[in-house]
């Protein structure tokens, strides 16, 4: 039966360039997760953009001496290319700072006010005597009050991942000049979490097995806690102003609004579809799932203020229905680079517009799949890149696919036609059939990794099969015997295209065309220029109107034309891992 599946990823601060990191811990498992639903057959509305509001970008843009609207939009491009060289199929990448998501932001922010989810507190926050103004929490550093580390943010601390208050912090300092900031009395809006507690706690403690371990542990452990109130609203002047009258000169926090962003791009979405109300299947049908891809750092915001939200507001632009919440947050954790934590001020990591200029990109995608830190944090290394590259994707699946086709170009020009098949025939056929569920199901509950693991066993099963019947030398003997053979062979490559094509678009639909297929596997991706009540912007969208892939086991037919192959895959010379290295740092 079809499904509907809302595939939402985390929304990227548009102050820098995307980089391995953010690729495998969110954006790679949710494009494979999405092609591999869109092969099934489900209906697939995969959503994020950029997020144009962030403090990170405001701290930017005052290194640079410019605005924070000409960061967020040079990022923004960058990222619309970057994902679109590297495959992500999203239905829409957007950003944050549309009438439509300023729009959507507002009407939720008044809905829970109205509702009573909302509360006006007095509160005091940092403020810098030497720039004359309250600092956000990004503004300013410390130790964490729980696990001691020295550069703690101000919202929270990467090392141990807790939310935090500003001024738990020890040893603050601004990050803009290095002072020491003061505390002075300001009056903000605040969540009321303990007002939704209830719910929350409802929600984490329902069937959740089909949840990564450490994200509902994490998440039901943070309720234990209780819940406190937290301010959805700061004293700056890039952002969504707040919609009540006698407070436009404060603006909606970006923690409480960047989230209503997989909300808005939905209905954005609809809108540019040119069916307005379309969104609300993924958003109010009790059937639809949602899943939602993040980093580990961003658990607490989707399994938990996100769903109050949710919950609080109940519905937006309908009478009927309540929201979804998530069904699933399938968050990873951190990706390492070389064995150390990556760090943009120190150089160290490895931004993907650089890694495309040299690799491909069905090959950067292959080895952060193969290394995906799914219930563990991971390490890119470079020498293992080069190897997983020559010893796995060039020699297990590359090599099968160049050599059988060749030759069977080269002696039949075409699909040969079998004769009767032997026993180990029909068992290699047979494990073909098999693998479309074992690796959908794996794929299904975003297991990728064994997902890959089991499709490069079936390609490792097709060579051993060859090794077995070695149709270069048969053929010299009984070419109808070699042909039987090659058939085989090729119906398996035929699908293994198939059960590789949601981790290996691009070389999937090169291996397409060399089978004799015309229409596509997978839709287009294409950057396009829209415009919204005056403001032009350019955004991320995939037309699935010409594919045709299919997420089961099909017949190569007989007879049917090949064309001559190139390799799908480059061999890496192992000194290119040294070179690499070298780049790091710099």
């Amino acid at each position: 039966m079809t499904q509907r599946i809302l595939v939402a990823v985390a929304w990227p601060y548009a102050n820098g360039d995307l980089h391995v990191g953010h690729l495998a811990g969110a954006y790679l498992p949710a494009d494979i997760f999405a092609r591999y639903h869109r092969l099934a057959g489900n209906e697939v509305l995969m959503v994020s953009g950029s997020d144009s509001h962030g403090t990170p970008i405001t701290v930017h843009a005052e290194e640079e001496g410019v605005t924070p609207e000409t960061i967020f939009r040079r990022y923004h491009r960058r990222f619309l290319e970057t994902q679109k060289a590297i495959g992500i199929s999203y239905d829409l990448f957007t950003h944050t700072d549309t009438p439509n998501h300023h729009r959507v932001a507002q009407a939720m922010f008044l809905s829970l006010w109205e509702k009573g989810y909302l509360y006006l507190k007095k509160e005091r926050q940092f403020y810098s005597e030497t720039l004359h103004r309250f600092l956000p929490d990004r503004y300013v550093e410390g130790t964490c009050p729980y696990c001691g580390y020295t550069s703690a943010r101000g919202d929270q601390c990467d090392n141990c991942g807790r939310i935090l208050d500003a001024l738990e912090l020890q040893d603050p300092r601004c990050t803009i000049d290095g002072s020491i900031p003061v505390v002075r009395e300001t009056e903000h809006f605040f969540l009321d979490l303990p007002k939704l507690e209830p719910q929350i706690r409802a929600y984490l403690e329902e069937d959740k097995e089909h949840w990564r371990p450490n994200v509902i542990k994490f998440s039901r452990n943070y309720v234990k806690g209780g819940l406190k109130g937290r301010p959805i609203t700061r004293d700056i002047k890039w952002g969504i102003p707040v919609p009540l009258e006698g407070y436009e000169d404060k603006r909606l926090y970006v923690w409480f609004e960047a989230v209503i962003g997989y909300l808005s791009a939905s209905i954005e979405w609809a809108r540019l579809s040119g069916d307005d109300d379309a969104w609300k299947a993924w958003w109010y049908d009790p059937a639809a799932k949602s899943y939602y891809f993040i980093g580990k750092d961003n658990i607490p915001f989707h399994t938990i203020i996100w769903p109050a939200e949710l919950i609080g507001v109940e519905r937006l632009y309908t009478d009927e229905g309540r929201f979804n919440l998530p069904y699933d947050v399938p968050a990873n954790e951190f990706m390492n680079i070389q064995g150390a934590q990556a760090s943009k001020s120190r150089h160290w990591a490895v931004w993907i517009p650089d890694l495309l200029e040299r690799y491909d990109a069905d090959a950067v995608r292959f080895y952060l799949t193969r290394v995906m830190p799914e219930t563990s944090d991971s390490d890119f290394a470079w020498e293992d890149f080069v190897q997983r590259n020559n010893g796995e994707l060039v020699a297990i699946w590359g090599n099968l696919v160049h050599r059988v086709l060749s030759f069977t170009a080269k002696h039949y020009r075409e699909v040969p036609v079998p004769q009767q098949l032997d026993a180990r025939d029909r068992e290699m056929l047979a494990l073909t059939r098999e693998a479309f569920e074992t690796v959908g199901e794996a794929l299904s509950a975003a297991h990728f990794r064994a997902a890959l693991t089991a499709a490069l066993q079936l390609a490792r099963e097709t060579n051993r099969y060859l090794e077995l019947k070695a149709p270069w030398f048969r053929i010299k003997e009984d070419r109808q015997a070699a042909g039987t053979t090659l058939y085989v062979a090729l119906q398996v490559i035929n699908n293994l295209k198939t059960l590789l094509a949601p981790f290996l678009p691009f070389s999937a639909e090169k291996l397409h065309r060399y089978l004799g297929y015309e229409r596509p596997l997978f839709g287009e991706q294409r950057i396009e220029e829209v415009t919204s009540e005056g403001k032009r912007y350019p955004v991320l969208r995939y037309d699935p109107a010409s594919a045709e892939g299919q997420w089961a086991y099909s017949e190569l037919p007989a007879g049917q034309p090949l064309s001559k192959p190139k390799p799908l895959f480059r061999k890496l010379d192992p000194k290119v891992a040294e070179e690499e290295i070298a780049r790091l740092g710099h």
